[in-house]
């Protein structure tokens, strides 16, 4: 393969230092004119189903071929290597910690390890070095299989689903927007399983309930709450021209510990049927 349409940079490095343009110099100096797309600086390093949510949905929109850079959690161990796998057409490159599945939902059946160096100095630009030759070799032909070192084994961590009882669903938030509007782990055809046409409520705070699903934002008055299935499929729930996580103190989680043992409780919402 020679010519790598675009390469996608996801982090959770933040843009207040100089980081992520440092990563971006090394990636175009070992493909130069290469086109570099930022998904998001934000992403949680705790929280990877926030992580995976937005770089699951976004990656989806970019053409065959593309290669996805996923930096997040990097120091949770010593990243002796970092892996690449090919998924639906694209690669994915990211640290060793679980990332690659909570993000395609399986293990890819072709992945490979990119050896970095972590001597002495070692740091996150060491690994992105890395990173950036092994995708140089990529677009100047050499074989995926080549790139690095093939492995069976790798850490897998995969997201949360509903559970679930007869006539009730208790699901997780798993993000919340700019807007404070909040998804919930719940697709329409999960939904749609479970409900099997009964009527439904969600209950949210504040013996507020939602009883209909809304094509959009604009399908109730301002001020109003609405339940809809977003873009990327999962339910929402949000408050037109309002914070619904605010207005209801809803969040996603709380953790306790350091960054390599963090206990997450997650926030819930339960929907009945009727």
């Amino acid at each position: 393969m020679t010519g790598i349409p675009v390469l996608t940079l996801s982090t959770d490095i933040g843009t207040k230092d100089y980081l992520a343009g440092a990563i971006k110099g090394q990636l175009l100096s070992a493909v130069p004119g290469i086109m570099i797309t930022d998904i998001s600086h934000e992403l949680s390093g705790q929280n990877y189903f926030h992580a995976a949510y937005i770089c699951k949905h976004a990656f989806r929109h970019f053409p065959k071929e593309t290669i996805h850079i996923v930096i997040v959690n990097l120091y949770e161990k010593l990243p002796h290597h970092v892996l690449m796998a090919k998924f639906n057409d694209q690669y994915i490159i990211c640290p060793d910690n679980g990332m690659l599945t909570m993000i395609t939902g399986k293990q890819p059946e072709e992945i490979v390890a990119i050896e970095v160096d972590t001597s002495e100095h070692f740091g996150l630009l060491a690994c992105t070095a890395a990173i950036a030759e092994a995708i140089r070799k990529f677009n100047d032909g050499s074989s995926f299989e080549k790139i690095g070192i093939p492995v069976m084994e790798i850490i897998e961590k995969y997201p949360l689903r509903a559970t679930s009882g007869t006539d009730w669903l208790d699901c997780q938030i798993i993000f919340i927007d700019h807007f404070e509007n909040v998804v919930i782990n719940l697709t329409k055809e999960e939904f749609e399983e479970h409900r099997k046409g009964r009527h439904f409520k969600i209950e949210l705070k504040n013996n507020e309930v939602i009883e209909t699903l809304s094509e959009n934002y604009a399908s109730v008055q301002p001020g109003d709450s609405l339940a809809w299935f977003n873009s990327a499929g999962y339910l929402e729930v949000a408050v037109n021209k309002g914070k619904v996580a605010a207005l209801f103190g809803l969040e996603t989680y709380l953790s306790q510990g350091n960054s390599t043992q963090v206990q997450m409780s997650y926030r819930t919402i339960r929907i009945f049927f009727e």
